[in-house]
């Protein structure tokens, strides 16, 4: 899923006039290719490792395109002192709010560096009802990474379990590094917690904290929300 969602944000902020603020941007996988095309971005994580990731590849950015601003913070609390046209949360990143309590913070807080009538952009997932109330902690496999340069191939297996009461995902990615004959070099785990949201839920949660709901997409070609939707792509305005 990641990459086919970069034309879609990048199509929306060339819409834009002004500055762009990025909440979780983490190593700037959006952020600097808006920033190539000439667009001036605010990215804020709250994870200082992968901000020097994001900062690595801004160094590499022409002197005569806009010089981006990495800010360490929560993006339920965060303080910048500007207000912005456009506000951008990629790549299910408002799922890492656990609670509706966090998830009005989160969106009071975006209120706040939102310009009258600015808009706010994000996606998610939507929720698979065989997925989530599937009883086994068998690990399924996602996908496999070759790297061409020394043979050797990522293995990723996906062993999470879900609280339905919280709606919350324990996310638990195994991955696997494997030799060219098939051999196991080294193991690795790595852990996470996402809560998922319906469809309805997130409108009516925008609507209470008082967005104007302008669009929401089935996926990051535009095309109609329907049945066999996977994503939800959101297009609020705050009309201040």
């Amino acid at each position: 899923q990641r990459g086919q969602d970069l034309n879609f944000y990048m199509d929306q902020a060339q819409q834009s006039v002004g500055q762009v603020l990025e909440l979780g941007c983490g190593t700037g996988r959006v952020a600097i290719p808006l920033i190539r095309s000439g667009i001036q971005v605010v990215g804020v994580d709250n994870s200082a490792k992968m901000l020097a990731i994001a900062r690595g590849k801004s160094s590499t950015i022409a002197s005569d395109m806009p010089s981006p601003q990495w800010v360490i913070g929560d993006m339920r609390d965060v303080s910048l002192g500007t207000k912005f046209p456009l506000i951008l949360m990629p790549y299910r990143g408002f799922l890492s709010l656990l609670s509706v309590e966090d998830q009005m913070k989160c969106l009071d807080n975006i209120k706040t560096h939102l310009e009258p009538g600015g808009k706010f952009i994000f996606d998610i997932f939507v929720p698979d009802l065989h997925t989530i109330t599937e009883d086994s902690s068998t690990p399924v496999h996602l996908w496999d990474i070759p790297d061409p340069y020394t043979g050797k191939t990522l293995i990723v297996w996906d062993q999470s379990t879900f609280d339905n009461h919280h709606q919350v995902m324990n996310i638990r990615l195994i991955l696997e590094e494997v030799d060219p004959e098939g051999i196991v070099l080294r193991k690795s785990y790595r852990q996470s917690q996402i809560r998922y949201m319906y469809r309805y839920e997130t409108q009516h949660l925008l609507q209470l904290a008082g967005f104007e709901i302008l669009n929401l997409y089935g996926g990051f070609e535009y095309q109609d929300f329907d049945v066999d939707a996977t994503d939800m792509v959101w297009v609020v305005r705050y009309n201040g």
